[in-house]
């Protein structure tokens, strides 16, 4: 049996970028050189980050976004997946559960990659 609580971000003080699993088949790496800004909102039960990047918006949906936010703002914030619908009751409170996460491309808004697991 596996007690291992489910992973959906991670840092690394020595990372030079954030590497963002948009579907098992498919990936992204933002390097942190043209991160520009973040902004965390709370809406309602979950909270709203959003990273941009000179090329990429990253929106991410979930719950306890601080720890992710702080990981950014130190530039160690490493990976960031969306947490498949069956892991998401196996993290506990207070910890980050990232349920949903857009990139779109900042010079074509309507190129956006969408992942949010449990869904198509």
């Amino acid at each position: 049996m596996n007690t291992k609580t489910p992973e959906c971000w991670a840092s690394d003080p020595q990372a030079r970028g954030l590497r963002i699993e948009i579907s098992p088949e498919s990936s992204l790496l933002l390097p942190f050189d043209q991160f520009a800004f973040a902004e965390l909102k709370s809406e309602g039960k979950q909270q709203h980050l959003r990273l941009l990047f000179a090329t990429h918006e990253v929106s991410i949906r979930g719950h306890s976004l601080r720890r992710i936010e702080t990981a950014m703002q130190r530039m160690e914030l490493s990976f960031l997946m969306a947490l498949p619908c069956n892991q998401r009751a196996l993290v506990p409170d207070g910890q980050p559960a990232v349920l949903r996460i857009a990139v779109t491309a900042t010079d074509s808004p309507s190129k956006t990659m969408d992942k949010a697991d449990g869904a198509s």
